[in-house]
């Protein structure tokens, strides 16, 4: 099994239905409500598990129910949550999120436990990160935290991935220690300023990144596919079309998939399309981490 280990966040996601997304100020009646494990960490760790990884989850979750029933989830999945910091007294990560009739979505973040996880924990659960083929991590963890596990991975020459979301700025003394970044358009305009509209921009885009020091770049444009790009070979792999309900953790099963794909040193078209199959499985059923789908299921 491809061994990875998934530094991020866990959540619970509390999602309401509604025809539309409401204007400032204004207030909608809404249709179904549901609660669901959630966090980009847990999520993509989640992804990675049942698509056959075998993960280590590192995390920080609060001492309160939300974080107990996050915790016998990973159980669940079979991953090994050694590395997850309990903190006590502290609320765990929660996320809004309104997801309107053409499948879209709004979330609001309130990352409470997350905001803990620290350079420190890292540094104690580093046996676990020893030795791994990929580690994979987001930007719901504290940048500080991204900092250290990128100069971990350059010291261990361990490969280090970030899907940079939400979306922010990063240091190029953490840009230039990636193996992967793998932005959406509107991360990836934050990050260089360029507007990804075709092949031509996504490219130049790329370049920016590379005069920053990553090595690879995934660019992932929701129906248009992903398109990737490094020193020896650029391409667009496209995407599945599908009847989508919910596109909340299309990204962060994106990105799980590949993970488990590149541990297994599959090469660059073949994961992403992987990926990409994953990603438009995920997005037909409600939810986070319960839309992540199986390995039968994608083949």
């Amino acid at each position: 099994m491809p061994e990875i280990v998934v530094v991020g966040s866990s959540n619970t996601d509390m999602v309401v239905k509604t025809p539309r997304f409401p204007e400032p100020g204004e207030t909608i009646l809404g249709g179904d409500f549901f609660m669901f494990p959630g966090g980009k960490g847990a999520n993509q760790a989640v992804a990675a598990a049942r698509l056959g990884g075998k993960i280590n989850f590192i995390c920080c979750v609060g001492d309160d129910i939300f974080g107990q029933n996050a915790l016998e989830g990973y159980k669940k999945e079979g991953i090994n949550i050694d590395g997850v910091l309990i903190a006590k007294g502290e609320p765990s990560g929660v996320a809004l999120i309104t997801v309107n009739a053409e499948g879209e979505n709004e979330i609001v973040v309130a990352s409470g436990a997350n905001n803990l996880l620290s350079k420190t924990h890292l540094e104690g659960v580093s046996k676990q990160i020893q030795g791994v083929d990929i580690i994979l991590t987001q930007l719901e963890t504290p940048i500080p935290v991204i900092a250290h596990l990128a100069n971990y991975c350059r010291e261990n020459n361990q490969k280090l991935i970030i899907n940079p979301a939400p979306a922010q700025q990063l240091s190029d003394d953490i840009l230039k220690e990636l193996f992967l970044i793998t932005p959406n358009e509107t991360e990836t305009r934050i990050l260089t300023g360029v507007e990804v509209a075709d092949e031509t921009s996504a490219s130049r885009a790329c370049k920016a990144l590379f005069q920053k020091g990553v090595k690879n770049v995934i660019i992932t444009m929701g129906s248009r596919g992903a398109f990737f790009m490094n020193s020896e070979v650029h391409f667009t792999a496209k995407a599945q079309k599908v009847n989508a309900i919910d596109t909340t953790a299309a990204g962060d099963v994106f990105n799980g998939a590949l993970a488990v794909c590149l541990a297994q040193n599959m090469p660059w078209k073949e994961s992403i399309e992987f990926a990409n199959k994953a990603a438009a499985r995920a997005v037909t059923k409600m939810g986070a981490q319960t839309s992540a789908p199986y390995l039968n299921e994608i083949n």
